[in-house]
């Protein structure tokens, strides 16, 4: 495994880090929950990222159980905060209410004292922004996270919410956006931006929620257990994706793959890792052996040649036409 800091921060966190979005306490059963993220440890993952939200908080309580007894200062444990965890009106958002209340809920469930990156899980345009920021920069102070991040915010929002940190004195220092060779937005303002600001990104689906993993085959129907048919691991977040356009062109990555060594879902996390503004590919997965071949990308450097190749072969989704064309995956 290899190691990056998180944007210009002094935290190292691992290439590929271990998430549990749809599988841990939803898709997958505990034992097998519990199987991967020992696979990840062995693999030389420290780096773990969940959400409050995630399978109702349950996925925050397996990770929780899964990693009791691992040395806490060897992991890097990652949460986030905004979806509604509960019925009431005040169980949303990023009010200093929530967010005080929600952080407190993560950390029994996760049953540690701190999380290492306390993240927005999206912009919350009903709650002022000083509000949002003061409220983060108490849960650091009082020591329940270490350092702050987001989750899919615009160029715009992060230049903001950077000034307010700097004036309060906490280190706002990620950015958790979809990437992957098909879904390119953060490219044209996000990065330059975060690059600027000292802020890194958290890749959430390098492979396009499985698509770039080549098992979708065009003309065919999903393969029997796979994420598209499953309802409640993400099968309606995939499905414009899956067209027999985007799945031929996925498969004509194949050859690219074996002439560099790799597998199809290993040179989808290496190419995401070929941006020197990412600082991490999170991984989901409901079987060991996933992990144990999704590692293998950690360290690869793609040539120029084989990059070029790529981009002749698919057709991103850019910032451009991201206004026009709905994300396949809303929450990761």
């Amino acid at each position: 495994m290899e190691f990056r800091h998180l944007g210009r921060s002094g935290l190292l966190v691992s290439e590929i880090s271990y998430g549990n979005w749809i599988t841990h306490g939803s898709q997958v059963e505990e034992d097998a929950a519990t199987a991967c993220v020992r696979a990840a440890l062995d693999s030389g993952i420290t780096t773990f990222d969940t959400a409050d939200v995630y399978a109702g908080t349950r996925a925050e309580s397996v990770l929780g159980r899964a990693l009791k007894g691992e040395r806490r200062e060897g992991l890097e444990i990652f949460t986030k905060v905004y979806w509604p965890t509960g019925p009431g009106r005040n169980d949303r958002g990023l009010s200093r209410k929530h967010i005080m209340e929600s952080i407190n809920g993560s950390l029994g469930r996760l049953q540690t004292d701190y999380v290492d990156l306390y993240q927005a899980h999206r912009y919350d345009y009903s709650t002022p922004l000083e509000e949002t920021m003061e409220a983060f920069a108490d849960v650091v102070h009082s020591g329940k996270a270490h350092y702050i991040g987001v989750s899919e915010w615009k160029a715009s929002q992060l230049r903001e919410a950077h000034q307010l940190a700097r004036e309060l004195r906490i280190p706002l220092v990620s950015n958790q956006p979809q990437y992957s060779m098909l879904w390119r937005v953060i490219e044209t303002e996000v990065v330059p931006t975060s690059e600027e600001l000292g802020v890194g990104q958290i890749v959430w689906s390098p492979m396009a929620q499985g698509v770039l993993s080549g098992k979708y085959l065009p003309g065919q129907p999903p393969p029997a257990g796979s994420r598209a048919t499953d309802e409640k691991s993400g099968a309606g977040f995939i499905a414009s994706w899956l067209t027999d356009e985007v799945l031929t062109r996925v498969q004509r990555l194949k050859p690219l793959a074996e002439q560099a060594g790799l597998t199809m879902p290993q040179l989808a996390i290496a190419w995401v890792l070929q941006n020197p503004n990412v600082s991490s590919a999170i991984v989901g997965a409901s079987r060991p052996e996933q992990v144990y071949d999704n590692v293998k990308a950690a360290g690869v450097n793609l040539d120029a040649d084989l990059l070029k190749a790529i981009d002749e072969i698919v057709e991103p989704v850019t910032e451009r036409d991201a206004a026009k064309t709905e994300s396949p995956a809303q929450r990761p």
